[in-house]
């Protein structure tokens, strides 16, 4: 992939706070209509749904308050973002939907953000009681966290490619803590996904079966993507911005390598306007894009200019590929002209085959374009 095809002007740090306050003005106006309920996974009609935080993502909804308190300075986020660790505390304790490996996307970004900004040790001990939940779904025979239902059901031995923002949960428990075990099993979560989940090519598999006896990997195939031979755009960017995330902790090489490839098969696949289509396998026509994983990979690519040299090609080709693609959600992607959405960014799809949430927003889709913002407007020092 030639840099020359991303360039362009930088994004000014006016551009920056413009973007910024819009994202706080509906934050403001969701916490003021939420209360202490949280956003929906993706919105209806642009708007979300109000929700009890019973749902896989809805620490995506305490992150951006997070991310707003960490702008801002302001107390009414950090008191909000408070109550929401309470009430993560509270869902552990009673067991409200916790069998998948979506733990690191609830307790990472609600309550290890909090322990890391603010010390509090319900903070701390909440997210650890997590990371010990998620570590129980590590299965031996095969070296891999499963990724939904009980442990023990055959039918669901799988990993999907998700799980490598999540395993950020565990690597920081072993940091936290000093006891090993956590990274231990995180790390080898890692490599099997890398054996198994990255193709040769570059693209990427959504989830990949195991035998549940053996341990012997089977298959690859998709839930939301397009086919099982396809590659759905947002598997490949959780590639993107899970890799660096894991190269962080373990320093492994070989993790770089994979980036390289996986990052390559993406851009290549990208429209006239950076911001891909649902699946890869479009790169032209009516099909829906997902501006979310847009924003997921471009906070990949800011991730990874962290461990590349200054001089490096592949850190050229990061900031600049991050650059365009946010530059095109700032300008063409976000609700500014809809006064009524709650939303942030538009043309969102959360699972085109199941037809939910198609070109809406969605919740993971706003919380990582706020992180790119946050990632160019200051040295943040990350929740992963």
């Amino acid at each position: 992939m030639s840099i020359d095809i991303f360039s362009q002007q930088p994004i000014t740090a006016e551009q920056l706070q413009e973007a910024m306050s819009h994202a706080l003005q509906q934050i403001d106006r969701n916490l003021e209509q939420l209360g202490d309920q949280f956003l929906g996974l993706s919105s209806e009609n642009l708007i979300y749904p109000a929700i009890d935080n019973i749902s896989w993502a809805t620490g995506f909804w305490t992150g951006m308050i997070w991310l707003a308190y960490e702008v801002t300075g302001h107390d009414k986020y950090r008191e909000a973002a408070e109550r929401h660790v309470i009430s993560f505390k509270d869902r552990l304790d009673r067991e409200v939907d916790i069998d998948h490996h979506d733990l690191g996307f609830l307790y990472t970004l609600s309550c290890v953000s909090a322990y890391k900004l603010t010390g509090s040790g319900l903070a701390r001990e909440t997210a650890l009681r997590a990371a010990d939940h998620l570590l129980g779904r590590f299965k031996e025979k095969g070296a891999f966290i499963q990724a939904w239902g009980e442990v023990n059901n055959g039918q669901e031995s799988r990993l999907i490619i998700d799980s490598l923002m999540n395993v950020p949960l565990l690597f920081w428990a072993s940091e936290t803590t000093g006891r090993p075990q956590y990274e231990q099993a995180a790390y080898e979560h890692v490599r099997t996904l890398t054996k198994h989940i990255f193709r040769p090519d570059g693209s990427t598999y959504h989830t990949y079966y195991f035998d549940a006896e053996s341990g012997r990997p089977i298959k690859g195939v998709t839930h939301q993507g397009h086919s099982d031979s396809s590659c759905w755009a947002r598997g490949q960017a959780w590639g993107i911005a899970g890799l660096p995330l894991s190269y962080r902790y373990t320093k492994d090489p070989a993790l770089i390598d994979a980036y390289k490839n996986t990052l390559q098969y993406y851009l290549a696949r990208l429209p006239g306007d950076y911001v891909n289509y649902w699946d890869l396998v479009f790169t032209q026509g009516d099909e829906p894009r997902d501006s979310s994983a847009a924003a997921i990979a471009v906070c990949g690519m800011l991730e990874m200019n962290k461990w590349v040299e200054q001089e490096d090609e592949l850190k050229r080709l990061n900031t600049q590929a991050a650059q365009c693609i946010l530059q095109s959600l700032m300008t063409s992607y976000t609700t500014k002209g809809f006064p009524h959405s709650n939303g942030l960014l538009l043309h969102a799809v959360y699972a085109k085959p199941q037809k939910v949430g198609v070109d809406e927003c969605n919740i993971w889709g706003d919380y990582f374009y706020m992180e790119a913002l946050v990632r160019l407007m200051k040295d943040w020092e990350l929740y992963w």
